[in-house]
């Protein structure tokens, strides 16, 4: 498939997450081989309050192209002018949150809650459209609840407005991440438009994204929670997909050997105190299925120092 000026072929896109994929996490998926990266969404509000935080979070230098920001609200208006901004900041792809679940997000009218009020939805896509010069795309969930599945009417909407690309994770903002999510009406968005459809949800292996494109006809997959403690399933779902062959999986070493140089890019981006607390969670997913996990789980989550987390980490590979 292409995105603007991008020859993707059948892409594996490393889905957006808040609090997760940061630049140091970006960074490490694509030092194993991943080459489509998303940057965490980033609120339109505090991006044009020139939030220095927020700033940070559009540190995209060194990035391989397409460099694609997700971008959250719910005014057009000041969605564009976010959207401006981070084409300056050197986005090559903008990308519009209509999915996320989150009650923080919900209660002011963005992510998910933009499937209530479609529009509002196409009003803040067609302003982005107007506003930059690259191709805008759409994260988006399958309704609000069951009694309200809108995503084929969304779907053609943004099409309408010229949104290049949709990505369709197939659960309802209800669901959050529960149950399973619901490939068939991903294929049938599919259906619907012509513009290239990612499928998002329950993509934990290589075969998983395989079945995911065959039922749905999908032109790629994004995989989120699955590449948590494990950024090697970008580069082992994209191999599997355009090569028929399954690559084996990381041994304990390389595990290690890649949590630590991630610690040391999360370190050298967000200093002590914050690097610390954020790589706790990377660390207990890094082990995950490890001999005595819950007991390296506890030992993790008790770390005060940079050396008692490098000590865990060495005393693993002993």
């Amino acid at each position: 498939m292409k995105l603007g000026d991008y020859d993707l072929g059948v892409p594996v896109f490393l889905a957006p997450l808040a609090g997760v994929t940061d630049k140091a996490f970006r960074e490490t998926v694509c030092s194993v081989g991943g080459k489509y990266v998303w940057t965490e969404m980033i609120s339109d509000k505090a991006l044009t309050y020139q939030n220095s935080r927020t700033l940070s979070m559009l540190d995209l230098h060194g990035e391989a192209e397409p460099r694609i920001v997700q971008l959250f609200g719910s005014d057009p208006e000041t969605m564009a002018r976010a959207a401006v901004l981070a084409i300056e900041c050197s986005a090559n792809v903008i990308d519009i949150n209509m999915g996320c679940p989150a009650q923080k997000i919900v209660k002011n009218q963005e992510g998910s809650a933009l499937l209530k009020d479609l529009p509002r939805a196409q009003a803040i896509a067609s302003a982005v459209v107007q506003a930059v010069d690259v191709p805008v795309t759409v994260k988006m969930r399958l309704g609000w609840d069951d009694n309200k599945m809108v995503a084929l009417e969304l779907a053609k909407g943004l099409e309408s407005v010229g949104v290049q690309m949709l990505t369709v994770h197939g659960r309802t903002r209800e669901q959050f991440y529960s149950g399973y999510a619901d490939w068939d009406w991903i294929g049938r968005v599919k259906q619907e438009v012509s513009i290239p459809v990612i499928g998002n949800g329950d993509v934990f292996k290589p075969e998983d994204a395989s079945r995911l494109i065959e039922q749905t006809g999908c032109d790629g997959v994004m995989i989120g929670r699955g590449a948590l403690g494990n950024p090697w399933l970008i580069l082992r779902t994209q191999h599997f997909l355009n090569c028929g062959e399954l690559l084996p999986e990381p041994t304990k070493e390389e595990r290690i050997h890649i949590a630590l140089q991630h610690f040391d890019r999360v370190l050298r981006y967000k200093g002590e105190r914050i690097g610390l607390n954020e790589m706790r969670k990377h660390a207990v997913w890094y082990i995950k299925g490890f001999s005595k996990a819950a007991q390296l789980r506890d030992e993790i989550m008790q770390t005060k120092t940079i050396e008692e987390m490098r000590t865990i980490f060495s005393r693993i590979l002993e």
